[in-house]
């Protein structure tokens, strides 16, 4: 018998590994613990996973780091010029201001200080997207950046040729019983106007648009004007969007980087626009505009969520040239967006490598310092339609673990047709299973206790606890339901003699020391 056996050490050798904060705020269980970052609130290391060498290092730099140009620091404070009003949940955090909202955020983190949110704030690594509009109408205020805990959201709006107004409301509201953080309205049919309007009166999350889709309503794209750009953005602030999702990034010098890919470019919002670059011959009109942009998302405080228009639309096109260079223009455009006040999150790709997810993740971690991330997926490979909601949460599983703040969910109808309210469902479910593995692994606090009560139940085989404690009690009490014994103590994988775990309560433990020469 070998002398080094595992089971005759005292402990296995994890010290060098299990850095990171307990998910459990009981140390339940016999596990070692996270083996993230240690916590790191009020760094650039906030929950965050070891880096496997090679990968960039987080930015020095923070929002504090790009004031507007009239802004002077004294003795480490911004202080803004005479007379100056806070508009934004930035500008309120860079004056030390700590508003109803951050304390409504840290309440709902439950392990975060008001004090911390508004830190987080004022650096650029969490944002509250809250439209002072909305906020009239009740919405209740999330944070969104990686020292909190995941987010989730959902994709709605009804197409040309499918669903209305009442269905995408049903939609909305089914998307937040079933666990969305915040809720997009993606709306390319029928009235847009009331659409919208109606989903934003409804929500108490967070709603966000792509404001190019209703620009083009009655128009070709190639006769959109900077003052229709302008005069569309001004009436969704108006009407209380929370954050617009602009695709300023994608600059005319970036097209020809496309040429050579499988799919070229799978962005709604980044084709149209490539489609006016090239018609017109000029640039983007919205990077040319983006000071005017800012001016009118700061006034009502929507928060930018800078938009991938050259995101990949396969595995071939991954971490490519034309992403990448759009990428280091969003970074350019973060640091404008926060001269100017205005939130900012920043969007990530859409089908990657499970093997390049953590450099993309920190790469815009570098590039865009430490702003939030808010990624589709990614999907790690291209084979499964009619499981894109599973090939996703796969990819949003390791982007969330590697600083990915908000993930946006995908349903099994991706790429086949547009969604009806059980596949809402099943997207969301999907993607709150990614958020909260995520969560788990890097040791947000609290995180597993959920998990341990419903482990306590089993181990109890406590049938009724182990399903109310379920995040699907319904689909969880169907299935017990379909077998013979669903209100006996075992079930019928093992049936009662074979059950493991009536077995291990049966077991007299062996204390140290005890174990025969024999065994």
């Amino acid at each position: 018998m070998s002398a080094h056996r595992a089971e005759d050490n005292d402990s296995h050798h994890f010290g060098h590994l299990t850095s990171g904060n307990d998910p459990s705020s009981t140390g339940a269980g016999s596990t070692p613990g996270s083996f993230a970052r240690p916590a790191g609130i009020g760094t650039p290391y906030a929950f965050s996973s070891p880096d496997t060498p090679g990968m960039p290092e987080p930015s020095e730099l923070t929002a504090r780091d790009f004031l507007p140009p009239d802004w002077l620091v004294d003795d480490g404070s911004a202080v803004p010029p005479s007379g100056f009003q806070a508009a934004t949940q930035l500008e309120h955090a860079r004056l030390g201001t700590v508003t109803p909202e951050m304390v409504r955020v840290a309440g709902r983190e439950g392990y975060l200080t008001p004090e911390q949110v508004c830190e987080e704030i004022a650096a650029g690594r969490l944002i509250i997207p809250a439209n002072r509009i909305h906020l009239s109408y009740g919405l209740d205020p999330t944070g969104i950046g990686r020292a909190a805990t995941t987010k989730i959201n959902a994709n709605l709006g009804a197409s040309p040729v499918a669903s209305g107004m009442e269905e995408e409301i049903a939609k909305l509201e089914w998307a937040v019983r079933w666990g969305a953080d915040t809720a997009m309205d993606l709306s390319t049919g029928g009235n847009l106007d009331e659409c919208r309007e109606a989903i934003i009166r409804h929500a108490t999350v967070p709603i966000g648009t792509v404001p190019i889709y209703s620009m083009i309503i009655g128009r070709s794209v190639e006769d959109l004007t900077h003052a229709d750009i302008l005069e569309e953005m001004e009436k969704q602030a108006k009407q209380g969007v929370d954050f617009f999702t602009i695709h300023a990034g994608l600059l005319r010098e970036h097209i020809p980087y496309i040429k050579d890919r499988l799919i070229g470019i799978v962005s709604r919002g980044g084709s149209l626009l490539a489609k006016w670059m090239i018609h017109h011959g000029r640039q983007n009109p919205m990077y040319d505009l983006f000071d005017e942009i800012c001016a009118i998302m700061r006034e009502y405080d929507v928060a930018f969520s800078l938009g991938d228009g050259l995101r990949p639309g396969g595995l071939s096109d991954a971490t490519d040239e034309a992403q990448m260079r759009e990428l280091d223009t969003l970074g350019e455009l973060t640091e404008r967006a926060w001269a100017a006040g205005c939130q900012v999150m920043v969007e990530g790709p859409g089908h990657v490598p499970f093997d390049q997810i953590e450099y993309n993740m920190k790469y815009e971690r570098r590039i865009c310092h430490g702003a939030p991330f808010y990624v589709l997926g990614p999907l790690v490979t291209d084979i499964f339609p009619g499981y894109d909601h599973i090939t996703s949460c796969i990819g949003a599983t390791a982007a969330a673990y590697h600083g990915a703040a908000i993930l946006c969910y995908v349903t099994p109808k991706e790429h086949l047709c547009l969604p009806k309210k059980e596949d809402v469902k099943q997207g969301c479910i999907a993607y709150k299973i990614a958020a909260h593995a995520a969560d788990v692994a890097l040791g947000i606090p609290g995180s597993r206790d959920s998990d341990d009560a419903l482990t306590r139940a089993r181990a109890d085989l406590d049938w009724k606890e182990h399903i109310r404690l379920s995040f699907d009690p319904e689909t969880a009490r169907a299935y017990r339901d379909e077998d013979e014994c669903p209100d006996e103590d075992y079930c019928s994988m093992c049936g009662r003699d074979w059950c493991a775990v009536r077995i291990s309560r049966e077991i007299e433990v062996v204390g140290p020391g005890e174990r025969s020469e024999g065994v």
